[in-house]
């Protein structure tokens, strides 16, 4: 079969990964006179490492991130943080344990970078994520239950892996009771952050 031909194909069956390193894997292959077997594997290879790109920035996109953050651009040094649970929250093992991590400390010491970088690398790792600020999610919540549909956001949220909730302290006016769903179904009130305590050393 023609190169042409293998390129169309690959375009039809959506495998954008294998098309884009076809010519540089066959011919690399061939010139070093690799075994077929080797080649059709860095070809899948290639497909993977395409659809795993694709996923992350698809998650990325739903996570609504004001900002992209990571870990490695901040200061440690001028942020009275402790660093150590920091990399530990980064690494996103809190998910799997199902505990709640709640970051306290006055403005400027990096409580968003810090927030925004952990949920950016939870998503890389594979983890379903979305980004509010307190006042977008009640507005949210505030507006579907005017228009008769309450419930609607809490369910796409609870097929998710982290929500990351920032500037609870800018929500003036507002009593809320933040409510979750149990695996029952059987609504309740979001219990204490027991979780895993962050902020100054």
């Amino acid at each position: 079969m023609e190169r042409h031909k293998i390129i169309e194909l690959m375009g039809q069956l959506k495998l954008a990964g294998m098309r884009s390193a076809y010519d540089e894997v066959i011919t690399a292959g061939l010139r070093a006179q690799h075994p077929v077997q080797r080649i059709i594997g860095e070809l899948l290879l290639a497909q993977l490492a395409d659809n795993r790109a694709r996923s992350t920035a698809y998650r990325m996109g739903v996570a609504r991130f004001p900002v992209m953050k990571n870990l490695a651009e901040f200061d440690f040094s001028v942020s009275p943080v402790n660093q150590g649970l920091v990399r530990e929250l980064h690494e996103g093992g809190f998910l799997a344990t199902q505990r709640n991590a709640v970051l306290i400390g006055g403005t400027g010491t990096g409580k968003s970078h810090v927030s925004i970088a952990i949920g950016a690398n939870c998503v890389r790792n594979g983890a379903r994520v979305r980004f509010f600020t307190a006042v977008d999610l009640v507005n949210q919540l505030e507006a579907e239950a005017r228009a008769g549909k309450p419930g609607r956001l809490a369910d796409q949220l609870l097929r998710g892996d982290l929500v990351t909730l920032a500037e609870l302290g800018y929500l003036e006016g507002k009593n809320v009771a933040i409510e979750y769903r149990d695996a029952n179904g059987i609504y309740d009130r979001l219990p204490h952050f027991a979780a895993i305590p962050y902020g100054r050393r």
